[in-house]
């Protein structure tokens, strides 16, 4: 307590914080991994709408299995009901699931024409003056962050990196404006995970508040593409018999599982910094090791990639 009888929230400790870190880098580079996935499976389906909706209920099974199976979920989920019941979590603090469908939804419908490269600026562009903002307003569990100069450096220097490693595909006015609905969905991303944080913090459990995210989430893929079938009609292609194509929604369950549970030791900005130099490094392997017609990574993308990594160390100094 200080000597004005406020609590005083604890620094996580540096140890903490460089894990931190390093295991949202991580998730990162699955977060590039998926977008290729969602996105080639939206292909296929000819329908992106579709294509999330395979991977947010995929991944929605699996914890619906694995949460109540374990003594940890269980509890968590106890441990929820009750932080409801005593409104020290709101409801629509577990809404964080929304703007998660949204970007899978996203992957579907635009990766087939964008690329993962210009998908990745669109969302950095949106999530990284969206996680000042965020952790300006104190939404995450860590409260108010102050916005140092290192802070808004590593977010300035984040923009200039994914630039830099894509600029050369950034030409084409249709793709530009395409381009809109990942950069929402970047937006969507920082509060998402200072929602799913403090879920995460009132169950007791990232494993728990990953499950109220993909229900949330595939409950409103549901009720969009119930429309989208009345409107259009069935999705015109058939389901692909590749297993790796089903991959996405795992995949989601360890990015939003890491991210609830670390980022109350990094803040929201630095959980989105490190994920955004993740998806940057990502994003140019995949273009090296399974290259597509379009991807030919040159230096520019290889200094951007590096710039990224900088811009992590820059905000995450003290």
């Amino acid at each position: 307590m200080s000597s004005a009888g406020t609590l005083v929230r604890p620094t996580p400790s540096a140890t903490r914080r460089i894990t931190g870190v390093g295991l949202a880098t991580a998730s990162g580079l699955a977060v590039a991994v998926q977008s290729r996935i969602n996105g080639e499976l939206g292909v296929r389906l000819a329908d992106g709408i579709a294509a999330a909706v395979i991977s947010f209920g995929g991944g929605l099974l699996v914890l619906l299995v694995l949460v109540p199976a374990t003594p940890r979920g269980r509890r968590g989920l106890a441990a929820l009901r009750g932080a409801l019941a005593a409104r020290t979590l709101r409801p629509w603090q577990c809404l964080g699931g929304v703007c998660g469908a949204f970007l899978v939804a996203t992957q579907g419908l635009t990766i087939g024409t964008l690329g993962v490269a210009v998908f990745t600026v669109a969302v950095v562009a949106g999530q990284s003056g969206s996680s000042l903002a965020v952790d300006r307003a104190g939404i995450g569990p860590t409260g108010r962050q102050p916005l140092t100069a290192r802070r808004l450096a590593g977010a300035g220097l984040t923009v200039v990196a994914v630039v830099l490693a894509v600029g050369d595909r950034i030409g084409d006015p249709d793709a530009l404006a395409l381009a809109l609905l990942p950069l929402l969905a970047g937006v969507g991303i920082a509060w998402q995970q200072a929602v799913n944080g403090r879920v995460g913090r009132a169950a007791g459990s990232a494993l728990t508040a990953t499950l109220v995210n993909f229900t949330v989430g595939t409950v409103a893929l549901l009720v969009v593409f119930a429309v989208d079938v009345a409107v259009r009609g069935r999705p015109a292609g058939a389901l692909p018999t590749e297993p790796w194509l089903y991959l996405g929604g795992l995949i989601g369950i360890v990015f939003i599982a890491i991210a609830a549970a670390i980022v109350r030791f990094t803040g929201v900005l630095l959980l989105g910094l490190a994920t955004i130099a993740g998806q940057v490094i990502g994003a140019v392997a995949l273009d090296l090791v399974l290259p597509t017609a379009a991807s030919q990574p040159g230096p520019t993308t290889l200094l951007g990639a590096a710039l990224a990594l900088l811009a992590v160390l820059v905000a995450a100094t003290r």
